[in-house]
């Protein structure tokens, strides 16, 4: 029977990790969920400092990268990083994880890279998906990408698991990125060929993120997406010169709204009637229940962009795959707290990989459904983690 459960802290005071999911037991064995959560001082005590304290002043780790650019079914093209050199100093067998960034985002993200430089020292091989347009990936026909295109993932997957056949395949995705893998995990149920997958600040129901997005000063990061998204369209905008139907290219082009730009030109390339019926079909929420293959979320409680009231909990707390914490703080892309903290990796790293090698080192199953690992009984005590 799934269960949902607030850990118990050091301080009652102070609020808790909030995790759901049947299989949650396994997250006791984690290291990293042992140590206290310690948000930066000041910093980490709003929600619109860390966010952007964290898009402007954490790290970029320095790695080469080998480009390959992949022709899609549609006559599209994106772009594959891999790490230059592990295609010679990794076993071909090594397992491999697929990166999806965030809207407009990729390889040259600062979260991005944290997390392909942690998991490339613990023996993944690491690639970044990056979607049309984005991290200057080619965009070669008039369609960019959507919340709920999962064509080009799935070309992507099949690709690499074509090349690496005796690896694992895994996934991480941030804020759309997860929003697209989820969908795809859904949409591929049980023939899905990834071993286990982990989405990071899904805003899961865009109608609720979307009407969030609007408020206050959550209204700055909607007018620097939306900024984001006009400067990949006018690098292409030939591609759209002339092109009739409902496309409203001028409203594209000078979009000051992310919901502006989905107007003018995502919801008519992708076939939606209008953005809101963009919004609601594009949610990853509605494909939870479908999901068939490991899959942990992690969501924070003050996610100006990601909203709480958006995660699916109850879907979650049902499938028996899913797995989710939540953190009182973070932000969206933030979570600056833990030891790398305020400059280094996000506190999510540690807690990703600890789970990717769990699967990749364990089968799923030994897990069951009671709180029982391989056949060991685990206390509630295994299960704590404190907040400071």
């Amino acid at each position: 029977m799934a269960t949902s459960a607030l850990l118990p802290l050091c301080s009652a005071a102070k609020p808790s990790l909030e995790i759901i999911g049947a299989r949650k037991s396994i997250l006791s064995a984690f290291r990293s969920l042992r140590r206290p959560y310690k948000p930066f001082p000041v910093v980490g005590g709003n929600r619109h400092a860390e966010t952007i304290f964290a898009a402007f002043f954490r790290s970029l780790p320095a790695v080469a990268l080998r480009r390959e650019c992949i022709r899609t079914k549609d006559d599209g093209a994106v772009a594959l990083d891999w790490v230059s050199g592990d295609e010679r100093e990794l076993p071909f067998e090594s397992p491999v994880l697929v990166l999806l960034p965030g809207l407009t985002g990729g390889s040259n993200d600062t979260y991005v890279r944290h997390m392909l430089i942690r998991a490339r020292k613990k023996g993944f091989r690491v690639v970044v998906f990056n979607s049309r347009g984005c991290a200057d990936s080619p965009i070669t026909t008039p369609k960019f990408y959507s919340a709920s295109f999962t064509d080009d993932l799935t070309e992507v997957i099949n690709h690499v698991s074509t090349r690496y056949s005796k690896s694992k395949l895994y996934a991480v995705g941030w804020s759309l990125g997860a929003n697209i893998l989820v969908n795809y995990l859904g949409q591929e149920g049980k023939n899905c060929i990834l071993s286990g997958a982990v989405s990071l600040c899904n805003p899961f129901n865009l109608p609720i993120a979307d009407e969030d997005f609007h408020k206050g000063f959550n209204n700055i990061y909607d007018i620097a997406l939306a900024s984001s998204l006009r400067k990949i369209f006018k690098k292409h905008a030939l591609l759209f010169e002339g092109i009739g139907g409902e496309y409203d290219i001028q409203l594209a082009a000078n979009a000051k709204s992310v919901r502006d730009f989905d107007q003018g030109l995502t919801r008519v390339s992708f076939g939606f009637k209008s953005v809101d019926d963009y919004y609601y079909n594009s949610s990853s929420s509605r494909s939870i229940k479908n999901v068939s293959i490991p899959l942990l979320c992690i969501q924070a409680g003050n996610d100006p962009i990601a909203p709480s009231r958006g995660i699916p909990r109850e879907d979650i707390k049902e499938n028996e795959n899913c797995v989710l914490i939540v953190t009182p703080q973070g932000g969206h892309l933030g979570w600056v707290a833990g030891e790398s903290s305020p400059f280094g990796a996000p506190w999510t790293d540690p807690v990703v990989m600890e789970f990717l090698e769990y699967l990749n080192n364990h089968e799923y199953d030994d897990c069951d459904l009671d709180g029982v690992i391989n056949g060991v009984e685990k206390s509630d005590g295994a299960l704590t983690v404190h907040i400071q």
